[in-house]
């Protein structure tokens, strides 16, 4: 029987890599871990936004590889139904692909502003004004949904596809104080102490590998 591997990058600065490790967790699907060292320039040029696609993480399972993160949890979603990645319901399941989608190909300007550093705590952070408009529409996003569907996560009572996708922010909000509301900080809450979160969260505090362009605070 093949092995089930997900490769992945550094769990203190890889945002695709925390989406994809989540979603293996909330499927259920047992996976074994492969880390690509950030010595690796591919690596470190995706991380830094400078690569042209994104390639980590990449699941192995059945003799098929799958590659972006969007695809991870749709496949996921296929072979572990029952673990509700995505919802069963026509038009939350259609909301959830489109708010999966915004946050897979915008918020560029809160990407590149505030990058992922789970270990970092920059305090008085400058948030420009593009930044803080896409953590107003994020703070949109999360309203919407925690209203609609009646929380604590994204889609109703367990963690999902969104909930994955939308995680990597939850931390950047934490590593640079950002300022929220109490409902934003209600679903930041609920994502930290998830029990996976908690694990990601240990690990990427005693990695040993640091990026220097992203422990400057700028």
């Amino acid at each position: 029987m093949e092995r089930t591997i997900l490769t992945i990058s550094s769990k203190n600065y890889s945002s695709w890599s925390l989406r994809g490790w989540l979603m293996m967790k909330f499927s259920g699907l047992p996976f074994e871990e492969h880390i690509v060292s950030l010595d690796d320039p591919s690596v470190r040029a995706e991380i830094l936004l400078l690569a042209p696609s994104i390639l980590v993480p990449c699941l192995t399972h059945n003799g098929l590889k799958v590659w972006d993160t969007l695809a991870i949890g749709e496949y996921l979603n296929e072979v572990r139904p029952k673990a509700k990645l995505i919802p069963t319901d026509l038009g939350a399941r259609t909301h959830c692909r489109a708010i999966c989608g915004e946050m897979h190909s915008g918020f560029t300007s809160l990407r590149s502003a505030l990058p992922m550093n789970i270990r970092g705590r920059f305090e008085n952070f400058k948030i420009w004004d593009r930044a803080q408009a896409d953590i107003g529409r994020i703070d949109s996003i999360w309203k919407d949904c925690l209203t609609t569907y009646g929380g604590p996560f994204l889609f109703g009572s367990t963690p999902g596809l969104a909930d994955a996708m939308y995680a990597p922010v939850v931390t950047r909000f934490m590593t640079y104080h950002v300022e929220l509301n109490r409902e934003m900080e209600a679903y930041c809450k609920t994502v930290l102490e998830l029990p996976a979160m908690q694990e990601w969260t240990a690990a990427a505090l005693v990695e040993p590998e640091q990026i220097d362009e992203l422990e400057t605070e700028f």
